[in-house]
Order: structure tokens, then C-alpha cells, then sequence
């Protein structure tokens, strides 16, 4: 059968047997991803209703009333079975599937039981050290940012783990509104599959790996963005989604640093400011968060309603709204740092983290100066001379 879809698509010109093997792999392996994400959640729907697994409204929630919130379990299902059939390969880095079980039963224990915060941590710190030291998948080059470039090995551990965590707790952070998750790890799947296609064959099977990822959480969005089937991807979710992530964009950097033992094809020296174009969001998020708190006197990782989407759905946008003005923001700065990727790395990077700021930032300036002009209406109005 595969023999034959090979010989059906060569008829195409100019494409290759990779090429036949890469668009084989692709829809089946998305489609299958997708078909067992979407049969899935409405059972695991049920199921949390039943035995009331639910996230009850809070005074920091932008939801009303209850929804279930494990839909990260059918996303786990759908990619990890995906995976393994079409994109094996990958699974040669013998600590990452072990890490994203891990990742799966921590999420699921805390959607289920609510574990403390320090509990999930420990778990993050595991995994990233797993994959950092066990399977070698690192950060061990700067490519000139702040002048520097080859860093120390153990250095890079740390560095690495640091980042895994970063990521992963950003797109945790990042899921308080529907789509917005979820809209963000299919553009950031989509984003590092077209990179890694363009690197040539050696990269196809992390390219299905991306796709996969992406026909999964597409999947999700569906019943996500549902108003009678509606679910949350939940801590299973988010630190199964930015775990790969992590794992993406680490593997996307290693691909332009010369080991002595591989042959660099390309050498993109503004390889880091992609990564942070891709993730933008998350990343102006969690820093503005920061700095707000810090700003008012308060911890760093107290919980509030500083986030940028609360920004946003404080103009009077709704959910889907603020979530396709965000994501549309994030392919922008894609977009644009792509063009500018042969600039300076220093100054490419300060370039996309200014526009990160601005997006973050950009509804209390638009309200700020809403109530100023609407003030001086009111005045004029009433005859006030200014």
C-alpha cells in the first residue's frame, strides 16, 4: 500500500521519494492525531462531568461556571499514539517520551487532585534535567547574543533547564482564555514544522512530529471554542504542549551549531530571535506579569489578573476576540523577524521584545487615551473652557 501511494505521488513532478514519504506521513499521521483527539474529549467530557473533575469559577477566572478540564488527556492520547506509528524517530532521544509521561501524570494529578505548586516544579526540573543531561538535547551556544557564543557544558544545563521551565510555565500562564493556548501551540508547531522542512529530509520526521502537535490541538480548539461541548486543556495540557515545545525549539537551535560531527547545512546566527518571535506572547506575558507585581510590591508569582489577555477583555473584547487579535499579533512578529533574519542578533532581538512589550502593554495606552479624549468631550459638553 505504501509502495503504491509512493508510485501514485511521484507522478508529481518534482517530488522525490522523501518528499512522497513526507506528505504520506503527514496525512495520515495528522489526520489520525486529530480523528483520536476529537473522539476522545467528548468521553473524557462525560467522564468529568460525572464525577464532577471540573475547574470551578474563581475570582481570577474568565469563565462563569464549571467546565471540564482534562481535555490535555485526549491531546495526549491523540499525539503519543500519532507519533509513534508516524514520526518514531523522534522517540530515538530516549529520555523524551519517558519526560512526557511524566509531564502527562503530573498535569493529570494536579487537574484531578490540585497539587502544590512545588510538587509541579520538581516535576519540571526532572524532566528538563532528563533531556538536557540524559538525551543531550541542550543549549550550549548563544549565537552572539551579548557577545557570547559557546558557553560551558554544565552552564548549558542549567541554562537549559531554565528555559524548559521558562517556556513551559509561560504557556501554562498563557492558558486563561479560550483558544488563545491553543492558537498559540498550533502557530508555534507550524512555525518550527516549516523550519524544519526547509533543513532538509534529515529533518521530516520532527517536522511530522510539529504537524502532529498541531492537528492535535487543532482538534482541541474545536470543542475548546464549543459553547455545548466546551473544555479546558488543562495543567495536563499545558505542560504536556510547552514541554514539546521546549523540546522543538532546543532541537531547531541545535540544528545551526557545528559539533565536529554533523555538517551544518545553514547557519542562521538570529536562530534565537526566531525562537522568541515564535513565542512572543507567552514570553511579554510572563515578564510584564512579573514586572507588574514586583511594580506593586507584591511576589512575582502571586496569582492576579495582570495577564495580557485580561488586558485585552478589558477594552470589552470577547474571548475569541482577544485571542485572534493576540495570535494574529504573534504571526505578525513572525513574519517580521523572518524578514529581518539576516539582521544583527542583538539588535533583532531587542527589536522583537519592544514589539512583545508594545503588544502586552497596548490596551492600557489605547484606554488610556480613549478616557482622556472621551474627559475632554465630557468637558466641552458642560462648557468647561480647556
Amino acid at each position: 500500500m505504501l509502495d503504491f501511494l509512493i508510485d501514485f505521488l511521484k507522478q508529481v513532478p518534482y517530488l522525490n521519494d522523501n518528499h512522497c514519504k513526507l506528505i504520506i506521513k503527514v496525512f495520515f499521521g495528522c489526520t489520525l492525531s486529530y480523528i483520536l483527539t476529537w473522539l476522545s474529549i467528548p468521553k473524557i467530557i462525560r467522564v468529568s462531568i460525572r464525577k464532577h473533575l471540573v475547574a470551578n469559577p474563581e475570582k481570577r477566572s474568565s469563565h462563569t461556571f464549571k467546565i471540564p478540564n482534562l481535555g490535555g488527556v485526549g491531546m495526549f492520547y491523540g499525539i503519543i499514539i500519532s507519533v509513534s506509528i508516524f514520526s518514531n524517530d523522534v522517540f530515538n532521544y530516549v529520555f523524551l517520551l519517558p519526560s512526557m509521561f511524566i509531564l502527562f501524570f503530573t498535569g493529570v494529578m494536579d487537574d484531578i487532585l490540585v497539587i502544590s505548586p512545588k510538587k509541579k516544579l520538581y516535576a519540571q526540573i526532572l524532566t528538563a534535567t532528563l533531556i538536557s543531561v540524559g538525551s543531550q538535547i541542550r543549549i550550549d551556544n548563544f549565537f552572539g547574543v551579548l557577545g557570547i557564543y559557546e558557553i560551558n557544558y554544565y552552564i548549558s544545563i542549567l541554562f537549559t533547564i531554565s528555559v524548559v521551565i521558562f517556556i513551559i510555565n509561560s504557556f501554562n500562564l498563557i492558558d486563561g482564555i479560550d483558544g488563545l493556548a491553543g492558537g498559540i501551540g498550533i502557530i508555534a508547531s507550524v512555525s518550527f514544522a516549516v523550519a524544519f522542512y526547509k533543513l532538509g529530509s534529515s529533518m521530516y520526521e520532527y517536522a511530522v512530529f510539529c504537524l502532529i502537535t498541531a492537528a492535535s490541538l487543532l482538534a482541541f480548539l474545536y470543542f475548546n471554542l464549543s459553547k455545548r461541548y466546551k473544555v479546558f486543556m488543562g495543567d495536563t495540557g499545558s505542560l504536556l504542549i510547552g514541554f514539546i515545545l521546549s523540546f522543538f525549539m532546543i532541537r531547531f537551535l541545535d540544528l545551526f551549531i557545528n559539533r565536529g560531527d554533523s555538517v551544518v547545512l545553514y547557519h542562521l546566527q538570529t536562530a534565537p530571535a526566531i525562537c522568541v518571535a515564535i513565542f512572543i506572547i507567552p514570553i511579554s506575558d510572563t515578564l510584564s506579569v512579573i514586572l507588574i507585581r514586583l511594580l506593586n510590591g507584591k511576589r512575582p508569582f502571586q496569582a492576579d489578573k495582570n495577564h495580557i489577555h485580561h488586558r485585552y477583555l478589558d477594552l470589552g473584547l470577547t474571548h475569541k476576540q482577544t485571542s485572534l487579535v493576540l495570535l494574529s499579533f504573534n504571526v505578525l512578529i513572525i513574519i517580521i523577524c523572518y524578514i529581518c533574519r539576516h539582521m544583527n542578533v542583538n539588535i533583532l532581538l531587542i527589536g522583537i521584545l519592544i514589539l512583545g512589550f508594545f503588544v502586552s502593554f497596548a490596551p492600557a495606552i489605547f484606554s488610556s487615551k480613549v478616557k482622556f479624549y472621551k474627559d475632554i468631550l465630557d468637558n466641552k459638553k458642560v462648557g468647561i473652557d480647556i
